[in-house]
């Protein structure tokens, strides 16, 4: 019971003293919460409740989890990468919704090996959503990608404006550090995959493999293209909106879902205004015309009435979250959470478990399985030797690498190796080298295993320097 008194009363008055029995104003019992529903517990995988340590949970079978990687639009900020979404399933599967700057770092962080960031789904081509693409995919093969990045998106009202458009000018783009590949075989790790889907094809399909199928349909955002999605798989569903205002597509394709992710704007001009640095103007035309208020939030999902309902691509500033859960919950009583950078979700059929992800300050990239690389990059099947050509021949002059000094000059003796340098023009090289084995500390005269073959003059391509 909570007492109300008039404040003007006196002591006389004490007699007409009110009593109001306090509520949740939201729902009932008080106490319960919200944002808490009977279903709120941890997953069958979930091994500690309070946070997610990367390799250390395998994913159930009927599980679901999703993990932000990035939640930012801009400006970049220390706590918040680029917005990225990875949703990874039972089946062994993981897919990528959007790819913005510095959700590469996050993820990597999150111990996913680099050849297994693929499937990446692009919801619109504004650099906020796909600028970390062009680092993952000069990189990749480094790490050990042999086939080609795989991404998924829409057209656009013309061709330039489609997503193959967007790829071939970012392999263009990178050719100076693509051309240094040519004969290796790790070429194909720098090709690009593209699956171009008509962005008018509202409810179309553009994934359908292995029981996981992906929906797309048209956002209402700054140029045609911009597209949502929806993956449904094993009985379990999640949305992600992208960027655009709200409408009857989404409330319609969405309906149901058990996670419901949409983009986020706090309606309060004129301080968001200040914190981003631009005029309110700008502020208000921005949000206005191309983004999603926290009040239109909250009226989507309570028209699509989600399992849980999330809310990402926005600034997460402290003295903005009260004002932004406040006009979440002028229409939305559900369960609601934000999707910042490195929270956890993980969900199956009866249960939903928010968590946020505990990741070293530091950290080093996890590498692929041989059992991985195998099924994966060589269809099961370790191809024999491959004969390499030498990439620097057609790419520098040779002048200038004759200007490199020795390596025998600046190593110790006993650590002087030639494992791979100089190339000869031509030579072999064993692919399970590339996939798993080391080469030798150190390299003597008689070393031949991993050596390339000699270069045609009858001494071994590895002493040069004695030529």
């Amino acid at each position: 019971m909570t007492e109300q008194t008039d404040p003007a009363a006196t002591p006389d008055d004490a007699s007409e003293v009110v009593f109001e029995q306090s509520h949740n104003p939201y729902g009932s019992p008080p106490g319960s919460g919200i944002t808490m529903p009977p279903y709120y517990q941890p997953t069958p995988s979930v091994k500690n409740k309070t946070n997610y340590f990367p390799q250390s949970e395998p994913l159930g079978p009927d599980e679901m989890r999703i993990i932000f990687m990035g939640s930012q639009p801009w400006p970049p900020r220390q706590s918040q990468a680029g917005t990225c979404i990875m949703v990874e399933l039972g089946n062994g599967k993981r897919f990528f919704f959007d790819f913005g700057p510095g959700c590469l770092r996050n993820i990597i962080a999150n111990q996913v090996p680099v050849p297994e960031i693929t499937d990446i789904f692009i919801t619109h081509l504004h650099l906020d959503h796909y600028a970390d693409i062009p680092y993952l995919w000069q990189f990749a093969p480094f790490n050990g990608r042999w086939k080609p990045l795989r991404i998924i998106g829409p057209s656009g009202r013309t061709p330039e404006l489609g997503t193959k458009a967007m790829a071939e000018h970012m392999q263009k783009m990178g050719l100076w550090t693509s051309v240094q590949a040519a004969g290796m075989p790790m070429a194909d790790g720098y090709q690009i995959d593209v699956t171009e889907f008509d962005f008018r094809d509202d409810g179309g399909i553009c994934y359908d493999q292995d029981g996981v199928k992906v929906t797309h349909w048209r956002r209402s955002h700054a140029v045609d293209g911009a597209s949502a999605y929806r993956l449904d798989w094993n009985g379990l569903s999640f949305v992600w909106t992208g960027d655009g205002k709200p409408d009857k597509l989404t409330a319609r394709y969405a309906a149901g879902v058990d996670v419901f992710v949409t983009e986020m704007a706090v309606d309060n001009v004129a301080l968001w205004a200040l914190k981003q640095g631009v005029s309110p103007f700008i502020g208000a035309f921005t949000l206005d015309n191309f983004h999603t208020s926290h009040y239109a939030a909250g009226y989507l999902a309570n028209l699509i009435q989600p399992r849980l309902a999330m809310a990402t691509h926005l600034s997460y500033d402290r003295e903005l979250i009260g004002e932004m859960i406040a006009g979440v919950r002028t229409h939305y009583e559900g369960m609601f959470a934000f999707g910042i950078d490195h929270t956890v979700v993980n969900v199956t059929k009866d249960r939903v478990w928010i968590r946020e992800a505990a990741l070293p300050e530091t950290t080093n990239t996890a590498r692929a399985t041989p059992e991985w690389l195998l099924a994966n990059e060589f269809d099961g099947k370790m191809p024999a030797n491959v004969e390499v050509k030498n990439p620097f021949l057609a790419n520098q002059e040779q002048s200038v690498r004759d200007l490199e000094f020795p390596p025998e000059v600046y190593t110790p003796a006993d650590q002087v190796r030639r494992w791979a340098h100089p190339l000869p023009p031509e030579f072999q090289l064993q692919t399970s080298m590339m996939v798993g084995g080391a080469p030798p500390s150190s390299a003597t005269p008689d070393d031949h295993d991993h050596q390339p073959p000699d270069p045609g003059d009858g001494k071994s391509a590895h002493r040069e320097s004695d030529k």
